[in-house]
């Protein structure tokens, strides 16, 4: 999850990614330019995605690739950026240097957070994606799943990345929503989405793209998008609300499904 509101944060992530041309934050050359050195290797399915080591005066960064944090790939991208937030985040990197902050795993897709994961998060969120340039490429596009797909191929990050970057600052309303074996562990939704509460709090809900997914066995893989009824996804929906649909895109891969709800 990405926590919002963090404006010296964002500052610092956005001052960085701007002083290179390329919409790509080069992240390479971050690297190059701080004298960084990153091992990807193998640390295990059920470890941890990245973590930060600050060792005899040097700082080390290390990428798990059994968690498909490749370089160069999507995941591995923002993996590396969060874990450049913990080197030029002052609090966190003075912590490491002074041994008041213990290396730590970070983890993608859990439902909870340290503070300083959420930060870390939200500095990877505006260093890849600058709010100036992400806003420009989505114009007055209107909405829909395909604006997502664009604009993650424009500034090569993952899906989930990507949408909850345009929650935050995007030009439509959205909510995000992760799910395991049919249990929500996170939701993440624009501040004017229209709805707060899914309809079963953290059971997806029945009448939905992804609840059909994990209600029938996970007969196929799933990427489409649907309309589906305010009444059957939210809690609180008022008398004159009761007609109001949404549209959801689910995409599926073995127990766990991302959801994307908007309104027309």
């Amino acid at each position: 999850m990405i926590k919002k509101n963090s404006p010296r944060i964002k500052r610092l992530a956005e001052y960085i990614a701007l002083q290179f041309d390329e919409k790509i934050t080069p992240l390479e050359r971050i690297l190059e330019d701080e004298n960084l050195d990153v091992f990807y290797d193998n640390y295990e399915c059920d470890t941890f995605d990245g973590m930060t080591v600050y060792d005899n005066g040097n700082f080390y960064i290390h990428l798990n690739i059994d968690k498909h944090n490749h370089p160069g790939s999507d995941r591995g991208r923002f993996t590396l950026a969060h874990e450049l937030g913990h080197y030029f985040i002052d609090a966190h990197r003075i912590g490491l240097q002074k041994g008041l902050l213990e290396p730590h795993p970070s983890l993608t897709n859990q439902k909870q957070y340290y503070t300083i994961e959420h930060e870390a998060d939200y500095f990877a969120s505006c260093l890849l994606m600058p709010e100036l340039r992400f806003r420009n490429d989505i114009g007055n596009k209107k909405f829909s799943f395909k604006v997502i797909d664009y604009l993650k191929t424009e500034y090569k990050v993952s899906r989930t990345a990507c949408a909850l970057r345009f929650a935050d600052i995007g030009n439509c309303p959205i909510l995000v929503v992760y799910a395991e074996k049919n249990i929500v562990k996170w939701k993440h939704s624009s501040d004017d989405f229209p709805f707060k509460w899914l309809i079963n709090d953290n059971i997806v809900p029945l009448y939905t793209v992804m609840g059909d997914y994990f209600n029938n066995n996970h007969i196929a893989e799933v990427f489409r998008t649907e309309q589906v009824w305010a009444i059957d996804c939210f809690k609180y929906v008022r008398d004159e609300d009761v007609q109001r649909k949404f549209y959801e895109h689910c995409i599926t891969y073995k127990d766990s499904a991302l959801s994307i709800f908007w309104e027309d």
